[in-house]
Protein backbone atom coordinates (compact mmCIF):
# COMPACT_ATOMS: atom_id res chain seq x y z
CA UNK A 1 0.00 0.00 0.00
CA UNK A 2 1.23 3.30 -0.72
CA UNK A 3 2.03 5.16 1.99
CA UNK A 4 -0.06 8.33 2.19
CA UNK A 5 2.47 10.50 3.75
CA UNK A 6 4.48 9.41 1.25
CA UNK A 7 4.71 11.97 -2.02
CA UNK A 8 2.92 9.81 -4.87
CA UNK A 9 4.75 10.07 -8.19
CA UNK A 10 2.37 9.31 -11.45
CA UNK A 11 3.41 7.64 -14.92
CA UNK A 12 2.07 6.64 -17.68
CA UNK A 13 2.78 4.13 -21.17
CA UNK A 14 3.50 7.05 -24.12
CA UNK A 15 -0.05 5.74 -25.99
CA UNK A 16 -2.09 6.31 -22.40
CA UNK A 17 -3.40 2.89 -21.66
CA UNK A 18 -1.66 2.51 -18.91
CA UNK A 19 -1.24 4.89 -15.80
CA UNK A 20 0.10 4.46 -12.39
CA UNK A 21 1.32 5.87 -9.16
CA UNK A 22 4.43 4.80 -7.32
CA UNK A 23 5.68 6.59 -3.93
CA UNK A 24 8.53 8.87 -3.84
CA UNK A 25 10.34 6.40 -1.69
CA UNK A 26 12.98 5.12 -4.14
CA UNK A 27 15.60 2.80 -2.08
CA UNK A 28 18.08 2.93 -4.74
CA UNK A 29 17.85 4.20 -8.78
CA UNK A 30 20.56 3.02 -11.62
CA UNK A 31 21.11 2.70 -15.12
CA UNK A 32 21.33 -0.45 -16.47
CA UNK A 33 23.13 -1.57 -19.45
CA UNK A 34 21.88 -5.08 -19.25
CA UNK A 35 20.85 -6.35 -23.36
CA UNK A 36 17.77 -6.87 -22.37
CA UNK A 37 17.12 -3.67 -20.76
CA UNK A 38 18.71 -1.62 -23.98
CA UNK A 39 16.02 -3.89 -26.31
CA UNK A 40 13.07 -3.41 -24.10
CA UNK A 41 13.82 0.31 -24.16
CA UNK A 42 15.12 0.25 -27.57
CA UNK A 43 17.61 2.78 -25.83
CA UNK A 44 21.37 2.70 -24.66
CA UNK A 45 20.49 2.06 -21.22
CA UNK A 46 17.43 1.53 -18.90
CA UNK A 47 16.91 4.10 -15.81
CA UNK A 48 14.97 2.94 -13.17
CA UNK A 49 14.18 3.01 -9.22
CA UNK A 50 13.73 0.50 -7.47
CA UNK A 51 10.84 -0.16 -4.42
CA UNK A 52 9.11 -2.03 -2.96
CA UNK A 53 6.04 -3.82 -4.72
CA UNK A 54 3.61 -2.61 -2.59
CA UNK A 55 4.28 0.99 -3.30
CA UNK A 56 3.76 0.85 -6.64
CA UNK A 57 0.07 0.68 -8.19
CA UNK A 58 -1.79 0.46 -11.92
CA UNK A 59 -4.48 2.86 -11.51
CA UNK A 60 -5.52 2.36 -15.03
CA UNK A 61 -4.94 -0.42 -17.88
CA UNK A 62 -4.06 -3.30 -16.26
CA UNK A 63 -5.68 -5.51 -18.22
CA UNK A 64 -3.55 -3.94 -20.79
CA UNK A 65 -0.27 -5.54 -19.22
CA UNK A 66 1.36 -8.14 -20.96
CA UNK A 67 3.43 -10.14 -19.11
CA UNK A 68 7.45 -11.23 -20.28
CA UNK A 69 8.89 -13.65 -18.51
CA UNK A 70 7.74 -16.79 -16.56
CA UNK A 71 9.83 -16.77 -13.48
CA UNK A 72 9.45 -14.86 -9.88
CA UNK A 73 10.87 -11.95 -12.13
CA UNK A 74 9.52 -10.59 -15.03
CA UNK A 75 8.36 -7.64 -17.10
CA UNK A 76 5.24 -5.75 -17.64
CA UNK A 77 4.69 -3.59 -21.17
CA UNK A 78 2.28 -1.92 -22.21
CA UNK A 79 -0.12 -4.11 -24.73
CA UNK A 80 -0.99 -1.45 -26.75
CA UNK A 81 2.08 0.88 -27.26
CA UNK A 82 4.87 -1.97 -26.10
CA UNK A 83 6.47 0.38 -24.07
CA UNK A 84 8.30 -0.88 -20.25
CA UNK A 85 6.16 0.07 -17.57
CA UNK A 86 8.22 -1.52 -14.46
CA UNK A 87 10.37 -5.05 -13.91
CA UNK A 88 9.09 -7.25 -11.00
CA UNK A 89 12.16 -8.00 -9.80
CA UNK A 90 14.13 -9.10 -6.49
CA UNK A 91 12.19 -12.30 -5.96
CA UNK A 92 8.97 -10.51 -6.76
CA UNK A 93 9.30 -7.77 -3.84
CA UNK A 94 10.42 -5.19 -5.61
CA UNK A 95 9.24 -2.90 -8.50
CA UNK A 96 12.00 -1.36 -11.00
CA UNK A 97 10.25 1.60 -12.37
CA UNK A 98 11.30 2.52 -15.22
CA UNK A 99 11.81 6.35 -15.40
CA UNK A 100 11.17 7.47 -18.44
CA UNK A 101 7.61 6.55 -18.08
CA UNK A 102 7.26 9.21 -14.84
CA UNK A 103 5.08 11.74 -15.20
CA UNK A 104 7.08 13.82 -12.46
CA UNK A 105 10.09 13.78 -11.32
CA UNK A 106 11.30 11.35 -8.79
CA UNK A 107 13.66 12.60 -6.05
CA UNK A 108 16.12 9.89 -6.25
CA UNK A 109 18.07 10.44 -9.53
CA UNK A 110 20.36 6.92 -10.65
CA UNK A 111 23.44 7.21 -9.02
CA UNK A 112 25.89 4.48 -10.61
CA UNK A 113 25.55 2.53 -14.03
CA UNK A 114 24.67 -1.73 -13.54
CA UNK A 115 25.83 -4.18 -15.91
CA UNK A 116 28.47 -1.78 -17.75
CA UNK A 117 30.20 -5.14 -19.23
CA UNK A 118 27.73 -5.81 -21.78
CA UNK A 119 26.87 -2.23 -22.88
CA UNK A 120 26.21 -1.10 -25.79
CA UNK A 121 29.83 -0.77 -28.03
CA UNK A 122 28.30 2.35 -29.63
CA UNK A 123 27.73 4.19 -26.17
CA UNK A 124 30.21 5.90 -23.74
CA UNK A 125 29.62 6.44 -20.63
CA UNK A 126 30.01 10.62 -19.98
CA UNK A 127 29.56 10.89 -16.36
CA UNK A 128 31.36 10.14 -13.08
CA UNK A 129 28.81 8.08 -11.85
CA UNK A 130 30.30 4.33 -10.13
CA UNK A 131 30.09 1.71 -12.89
CA UNK A 132 29.37 -1.83 -11.57
CA UNK A 133 30.03 -5.09 -13.99
CA UNK A 134 26.71 -6.99 -12.43
CA UNK A 135 23.76 -5.54 -9.75
CA UNK A 136 25.53 -4.46 -6.86
CA UNK A 137 25.25 -6.15 -3.91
Amino acid sequence: MIDKAARVLNGACPCGAVHYQVADQFRYAMNCHCSQCRRATGAAFKPFGGIEIEKFKITQGADQLVRYGDGIDYDLHCGKCGSLIHSVVRDGAYAHVTYGTLTDAPSLAPAEHIFVGSKAPWFTIADDLPQHLEFPS
